[in-house]
């Protein structure tokens, strides 16, 4: 159940160096993004490249939605990028859709980015007081800018992405498509996953590795961090002067919930990740029930694994409509709140009389489980015990998740007995921050766990001063740990 309460998704990127037949560029990167629909819900586009031409159509609202056939025909090219997005910075409208499109002196750029700069305010005031004049609120437009005022100084495309990437700070994991090249780069902390898929003797590239599924691509290999992967007419090369100049920082949630379970990210199931967190939270939170259920979908596989581990028979609990976007994309609160119920609801003849465990991927102000306990107590739920595949969250992000500010975080100011007591909850536990980093065991990665620790992997700022008085708040609460 996604709503107000719980995080909203990433952005996703897909595109192709189409080296079979141009006619299909845009209805691939279709597929792709259609994949990819769960990291972002507010609107799409598909952008063509074939020589100096450069086609595009973009709009607000789901894939499905928003192309059709007759205009999937005319978006043919042999480089294709491709976008879905949510907002976590600038405002929800069509002028924030990617691919974004740049016409600059040395022809037109357009670029898919996934993920949040922390220095692009910074930036942004920088260039205006220069005399750019900005088209969107997103930081991305950041990102177009530099590399389009780098690419007049440097002999080529990927030299301008080079220099951008000793400028701009933050997460970002980039498609950038020329005339004549596609660019892929993953910023030098690897906020955000990437991937490289081979279809025929075209490249892809995504954001997971289920979208190479999709369109019958097969998996090469992930993008390093800091690595900027050139696909054009002579194969793909890589420039790895950016690598491990920091320590890497995948964002975990990735694995919590992001991701689809059928992706790969950096070497690990995202399904056996969530399992394996199902398996911890059954060691660390132990209860006695009757039926372990999940929260479609991100809790399922979690939900299997505290089954597992427990030997407490799982089950279906909460029925999903598949029909129905994801709740949090509502534009008003009423509405949000209203389409809870018709979203989830549950199956009685599993839930009556029973002591239920409960798992999901996150509490974020708390409001969603009340809703949801009543809606499994009014089934005739005996007991219920939920389990939760992260920790509380104590501290915003910077990186591109839509972790609110402190102030509305349950979290911060109730300590986990405090939840339970509010949420109805017979009990509540949380996954140990000192054991989230084991759920993706054999990641090439390591990860960025700020919006748990308060550890940030960058330079941040807090963003107003309700931030630094809830700090006392923030010291009282149990969950505390200074990092």
């Amino acid at each position: 159940m996604r709503e107000e309460d719980v995080l909203k998704e990433e952005c996703g990127v897909f595109g192709i160096y189409n080296n079979g037949s141009i006619e299909d560029s845009g209805k691939i990167v279709y597929y792709g993004l259609y994949s990819l629909q769960h990291r972002g819900q507010e609107s799409c586009g598909i952008a063509v490249m074939d020589d100096i031409t450069v086609k595009q159509y973009k709009d607000m609202g789901l894939v499905p939605d928003v192309f059709s056939n007759d205009i999937l025909e005319k978006l043919t090219g042999k480089i294709a990028i491709g976008h879905v997005r949510y907002s976590t910075a600038g405002d929800s409208i069509v002028q924030n859709a990617q691919p974004l499109v740049s016409r600059y002196l040395k022809g037109a750029l357009a670029i898919s980015h996934n993920g949040n700069l922390v220095n692009a305010y910074e930036l942004r005031e920088k260039f205006e007081s220069e005399g750019f004049i900005f088209q969107t609120s997103i930081d991305s437009e950041v990102i177009a800018t530099v590399i389009a005022k780098e690419r007049v100084k440097q002999p080529s495309v990927e030299a301008a992405v080079s220099k951008m990437m000793e400028i701009v700070d933050g997460a970002y994991s980039l498609l950038v498509m020329s005339p004549k090249k596609l660019i892929a780069c993953r910023d030098p902390h690897g906020f955000r996953p990437l991937c490289i898929g081979k279809l025929d003797d075209s490249f892809i590239v995504a954001s997971e590795s289920c979208a190479l599924d999709a369109v019958g691509a097969k998996f090469v290999r992930d993008v390093e961090p800091g690595e900027i992967v050139v696909i054009d007419e002579n194969g793909m090369r890589s420039i790895t002067t950016h690598c491990k100049k920091v320590e890497s920082s995948l964002c975990i949630f990735e694995y919590i919930y992001f991701a689809r379970p059928d992706s790969r990210i950096d070497g690990v199931s995202v399904y056996e990740a969530r399992v394996r967190a199902g398996r911890q939270l059954a060691q660390e939170h132990p209860v006695e029930g009757d039926i372990v259920i999940g929260v479609p979908d991100s809790g399922l596989a979690a939900a299997i694994g505290y089954a597992e581990e427990s030997g407490i028979p799982y089950g279906m609990g909460l029925i999903k409509n598949r029909y129905i976007g994801r709740t949090f994309i509502s534009p008003t609160q009423s509405k949000r709140e209203h389409g809870v119920r018709v979203k989830l609801n549950a199956l009685r003849e599993n839930i009556e009389g029973k002591r239920v465990v409960l798992i999901d991927d996150s509490i974020v102000r708390g409001t969603t489980i009340r809703r949801l306990v009543k809606i499994l107590k009014e089934a005739g739920a005996k007991e219920i015990h939920m389990r939760v595949t992260a920790p509380p969250f104590l501290w915003p992000c910077y990186y591109g998740t839509d972790v609110p500010s402190r102030d509305k975080l349950i979290a911060v100011n109730h300590t986990v007995e405090e939840i339970a007591k509010i949420s109805e909850l017979d009990s509540l536990g949380y996954l140990g921050l000192e054991n989230l980093a084991n759920i993706a065991e054999g990641c090439k990665c390591k990860f960025c766990d700020s919006c748990f620790s308060g550890k940030y992997p960058t330079k941040v700022e807090l963003d107003n001063e309700e931030e630094k008085i809830n700090e006392v708040q923030i010291r009282k609460s149990p969950n505390f740990k200074i990092c």
